[in-house]
């Protein structure tokens, strides 16, 4: 990988307002790039609000549409990646969590929710793929949310060559520092057996679907040292300098990265009943 900033927002989104939650987007991105962030994620579904009630298929909308198409012009036309969630109408009905990967070429990624919380079940459909994205030479996964907890699917991005894993979140109740408590649990771990990056956030105060929001943003390294945070609970924006030496300090020590002796064979085998 090579140096890289990054901007991860603490937002408030309002629900279901989409035009003013890309008006407040646009005003991240111009901050964010003027800081030098060449990339930006904001919360999951951040630009439609978060509902896991039925009602939320009113506010989904297909990929292309309207709202990735605007998305993918404000990236283009600020020269930064954006990474932006919303709920996405797919074929026959199914409704996804999904989060836009939004690139200056024109490129446009979608990764759906893997890992469907009890609430949303019945809502929400899971989605099936693992992408990694790319930019210049860094290598990313996204995972939303729920996602976070199945140490799995850190492992398989990590296998697929991601350098980073976003996870963006839309994550309810308890303070700011309630929260941090419980992603310390969990988020360095998915760092730290991995030798990557992880860059947490969190959406930001009150909707009107009745849900509080704990502002929160964590930007942890491949040793799963936090290097960034933002508990401060205010919509806001979270600027870290990700490291390739940082990096190599792990991935170039044999001790350190762990990953290059996983025994993915025995694994299988175990699962088939060998």
């Amino acid at each position: 990988m090579k140096d890289i900033r990054i901007a991860a927002a603490i937002f408030h989104s309002a629900a279901p307002d989409i035009q003013k939650n890309m008006e407040r987007m646009t005003e991240m991105v111009l901050a964010a790039r003027s800081r030098g962030a060449h990339l930006i994620c904001f919360p999951e579904m951040n630009i439609c609000g978060y509902s896991s009630r039925p009602d939320i298929k009113t506010v989904a909308e297909t990929v292309p549409g309207p709202v990735s198409e605007a998305i993918s012009r404000l990236a283009r036309r600020e020269d930064i990646v954006i990474l932006a969630g919303m709920a996405e109408k797919g074929d026959r009905g199914a409704l996804f969590v999904s989060h836009l990967a939004a690139f200056p070429d024109g490129g446009l990624g979608v990764y759906r929710k893997v890992h469907i919380a009890p609430p949303e079940q019945g809502v929400f459909t899971p989605g099936n793929a693992v992408p990694v994205f790319e930019l210049a030479e860094i290598r990313f996964g996204i995972q939303l949310c729920y996602d976070a907890h199945f140490p799995d699917l850190s492992t398989l991005m990590a296998q697929k060559g991601a350098d980073v894993i976003f996870m963006p979140h839309a994550s309810p109740r308890g303070t700011p520092e309630e929260k941090y408590r419980s992603w310390r649990r969990h988020l360095p771990a998915r760092a730290f057996d991995n030798s990557l990056f992880v860059i947490a956030c969190n959406q930001a105060g009150e909707n009107s679907n009745g849900l509080y929001f704990p502002g929160i943003a964590l930007a942890i390294d491949p040793s799963g040292n936090i290097i960034g945070k933002d508990l401060s609970g205010r919509e806001g924006m979270l600027l870290a300098d990700l490291s390739a030496a940082a990096m190599e300090r792990v991935r170039g020590h044999k001790m350190r990265f762990f990953l290059p002796n996983r025994r993915q064979g025995l694994y299988e085998r175990a699962r088939g009943g060998d």
